[in-house]
């Protein structure tokens, strides 16, 4: 009987210092988000320096820098597709010092890889979307249509297909025309560039008489009248060229939006998600901020979480579907 008391005894001591520690650990946790940040954070770019994720970044560093009352580093880290980055996001301890600024591929490279270094719901977790920069089907001035119905009716009345390209295989561009290509039921080929750069000096040389690029990449040659915009790809018109018709306007449905969203690693604490999303809130409003994306061809958005991770898990099986119909893949 005294054996067993002491049994029972030390039994119970072990769950006592169990429960002590447990509660240690949450009073820790609790105190850690409280402090957050108290320590520079490192802004990982899945793109090249100079290009438009880039930039977004350069526009928000200051915003947060001072929302967030630490220093923001900005870490370019590009190659296949935005994936190499994101593989360093995904693997980075979830304090909120290691964040992920992407392009739209993040929904992308799922369908089109064979296989990714990471699992792109399960291992990073949606903080806000920050931008949005359509994709926009451009023509040499010399292409006889001047409108999307007019470009239908040409397609299906071709002899040969009519030739677009795209800023690379499986880049949103290339997804907007397979998109089109599927719900206008027209035959179009597809001709991939490394870049919408070079896309962009073809297609003003008369090379390919169709491009699907981002707009901010040929903003300025709309303006100069040297391509003619004939639809923007996201659902509404945009404020950067509002003349220029969505695609969606004569085509029920269609909707390919080329967003920047920030993402942590997973299981980053709640708190800390909250603190960072209301900073890019508030830099969404600002107009100052507002006028710098307009500048470089896109539209500042903020957004919670829960409507970023409804995107993304919208749009997987949709590119899937689309990738698997189109038979789009990186090997």
């Amino acid at each position: 009987m005294t054996l067993l008391r002491q049994m029972t005894g030390r039994w119970l001591n072990a769950v006592c210092a169990i429960c002590v520690l447990s509660g240690t650990s949450v009073a820790v946790a609790a105190t850690a988000d409280q402090d957050y940040p108290n320590k520079p954070i490192r802004l990982i770019v899945s793109y090249p320096a100079g290009g438009s994720v880039d930039v977004a970044a350069r526009i928000l560093q200051e915003p947060l820098t001072q929302g967030l009352g630490q220093s923001v580093v900005i870490e370019n880290k590009g190659g296949a597709g935005g994936t190499i980055g994101t593989a360093q996001v995904a693997k980075a301890a979830p304090d909120g010092y290691t964040l992920l600024l992407t392009l739209s591929s993040h929904t992308i490279n799922p369908a089109i890889y064979a296989q990714l270094p990471f699992d792109t719901e399960k291992d990073l977790d949606p903080v806000s979307m920050v931008a949005s920069a359509p994709q926009v089907l451009v023509a040499h001035p010399s292409f006889k249509p001047s409108t999307v119905a007019e470009l239908i009716e040409y397609a299906k009345a071709a002899d040969k297909p009519v030739i677009y390209g795209s800023a690379g295989v499986g880049s949103p561009s290339h997804i907007a025309g397979e998109l089109f290509k599927k719900l206008a039921q027209v035959q179009l080929t597809h001709a991939p560039y490394r870049g919408g750069g070079p896309a962009t000096v073809d297609v003003l040389g008369g090379q390919i008489p169709l491009l699907w690029v981002s707009l901010p990449a040929v903003t300025q040659y709309i303006r100069n009248g040297k391509l003619k915009a004939l639809a923007v790809s996201t659902k509404e018109r945009t404020p950067v060229v509002p003349d220029v018709p969505s695609m969606a306007e004569t085509i029920d449905g269609f909707n390919v939006d080329s967003w920047y969203a920030m993402f942590a690693p997973a299981g980053t604490p709640r708190p800390i998600i909250d603190k960072i999303q209301k900073v890019l809130a508030d830099a969404a409003g600002n107009k100052t901020i507002q006028q710098a994306f307009l500048a470089q061809g896109a539209v500042a958005v903020g957004g919670t979480p829960e409507a970023l991770e409804a995107v993304v898990k919208k749009e997987i099986p949709a590119w899937k579907a689309l990738a698997k119909d189109a038979n789009i893949k990186i090997n």
